[in-house]
């Protein structure tokens, strides 16, 4: 019956049936053989080229297809950066989705892919602070963001539905085309169409990207970090060596 089909194929189908498609036409239009019909039967997912054409072709937001939003049409020049694909439970609720250093490297190429995201790990956290938004974790490569997040620490970020929603000076994951970033975010003054990046390390300048190239966008709230260690006892004296060559400097300028 209808009602036993998962609420992707049922949109699916919708899409044909408004864009007068018949199961043939839109095959061909999408260059996805005879699977059109298996896909309205659901014999066959949907795969990650297909929502990505869907997209593409009559701006329909994933989101919306997976039953993830009520927004169903996105603007692709908008600044729409939400989610490309949610990860479910057995019990179609959210989980967070863990993608480290390696993955992140084919993040921005498989970001519409529904099968790449079943190979990677997922899981819940029961915490209010996770409750009714969509949550994605990344692993941090390099040192751009010392010292608040360290080298192989992980990145809990929350979706943001659009730039329009994003705040400045707070800490956001960005998927571009080619990359995944951690940097501060910073709207550009008289550039509506771009946003700065900054690195906390002082070391590495800011960077301005177009808007349209920004994929996803996840506000960074938690961090899982390992290893914690009380400082040394050569750190603590080096804390105190500094602090004394920092007081004698300030003296010193007063007595000039």
């Amino acid at each position: 019956m209808d009602t036993e089909l998962s609420i992707e194929a049922r949109r699916f189908k919708k899409v044909r049936e408004e864009q007068h498609h018949t199961q043939q036409s839109f095959a061909e239009l999408l260059e996805i053989g005879a699977t059109t019909a298996d896909i309205e039967r659901g014999k066959t997912k949907i795969t990650g080229k297909v929502v990505m054409l869907l997209l593409h072709l009559f701006n329909i937001n994933p989101m919306w297809l997976y039953g993830k939003s009520y927004t169903k049409i996105v603007n692709l020049e908008g600044g729409d950066v939400s989610p490309k694909v949610v990860t479910l439970d057995i019990e179609e609720r959210d989980t967070i989705a863990l993608v480290n250093q390696k993955a992140a490297a084919g993040y921005p190429h498989n970001i519409q892919d529904v099968e790449w995201y079943e190979t990677l790990p997922a899981f819940s956290i029961p915490l209010p602070e996770y409750r009714n938004a969509t949550y994605r974790g990344f692993q941090v490569e390099g040192d751009s963001m010392l010292p608040n997040i360290r080298p192989n620490e992980w990145v809990l970020g929350r979706a943001v539905p659009s730039i329009a929603e994003a705040t400045d000076s707070k800490i956001y994951i960005v998927v571009l085309h080619d990359s995944v970033l951690v940097k501060k975010l910073q709207k550009v003054p008289n550039s509506p169409h771009k946003v700065r990046l900054i690195s906390l390390n002082t070391e590495y300048i800011p960077i301005d990207v177009d808007i349209k190239n920004i994929q996803e966008l996840w506000q960074v709230n938690s961090k899982l970090t390992f290893g914690v260690e009380e400082p040394s006892e050569s750190n603590l004296l080096r804390q105190l060596q500094q602090s004394m060559d920092d007081l004698k400097g300030q003296i010193t300028k007063l007595n000039t």
